[in-house]
């Protein structure tokens, strides 16, 4: 049976144990924050247009309630641990962070009207296009300016860091908008977590859209 095998997986059988933990070792890819944010930046774009094209009454509703539930998590996310890391690690990082709340704050408050609001309603398109295009202009910023400055003063470990501490972050944010929720940690971090088990009881009363298996 040895031999069987040994002719069949050559590779597997024959290689040394400490050469297959390098192999494994070595085929491991640090992550970094800014591909983790333009991933999250292109779910909420998606979620956008799905929302566009619809035309379905109900399939609208379910693509705003995605659309809402991932962008209200990536903008406390990034409050939390982005934003902080712009002060902390860039030149001129204080201001950067200043602005970026300052349009996440412009974006909740649309979020927040939007999020309840039938696509029914005469007003939707006009809340959807001011949401989207103050959202676009903010993600264009993010990505090209201030997401470049923060890697060029990380390593590939405090980035990778900063990956793990997102991810963890974004599970304990609210699903949904709070434009009057103080923005700066620690009080967010408060003020999330507070809101996070109400939001989430909600959404379980909400409807969103299935998800598609791949055959």
């Amino acid at each position: 049976m040895t031999t069987i095998l040994r002719r069949a997986y050559p590779a597997i059988i024959t290689r040394p144990v400490v050469g297959h933990r390098h192999f494994v070792a070595s085929a491991i890819q640090m992550a970094r924050i800014s591909d983790i944010i333009k991933q999250d930046h292109r779910e909420i774009q998606q979620a956008y247009e799905n929302i566009l094209d619809s035309k379905d009454p109900s399939d609208k509703v379910r693509w705003r309630n995605q659309f809402t539930w991932e962008l209200a998590r990536h903008s406390i996310g990034e409050e939390l641990m982005l934003y902080p890391a712009f002060e902390k690690h860039v030149q001129q990082g204080k201001s950067m962070a200043a602005r970026d709340r300052e349009e996440h704050l412009m974006i909740k408050k649309d979020l927040a009207v939007l999020q309840d609001m039938s696509p029914d309603h005469p007003e939707f398109g006009a809340v959807l296009g001011s949401l989207w295009g103050n959202l676009r202009q903010h993600i264009q910023e993010e990505e090209h300016e201030d997401l470049v400055a923060l890697e060029k003063a990380l390593s590939p470990e405090e980035s990778d860091a900063m990956v793990r501490s997102f991810q963890r972050t974004k599970m304990l944010t609210p699903t949904r908008s709070h434009p009057n929720a103080p923005d700066k940690p620690p009080f967010e971090t408060v003020a999330g977590l507070m809101a996070a088990p109400l939001d989430k009881i909600r959404d379980l009363f909400r409807e969103f859209p299935e998800e598609k298996t791949s055959h």
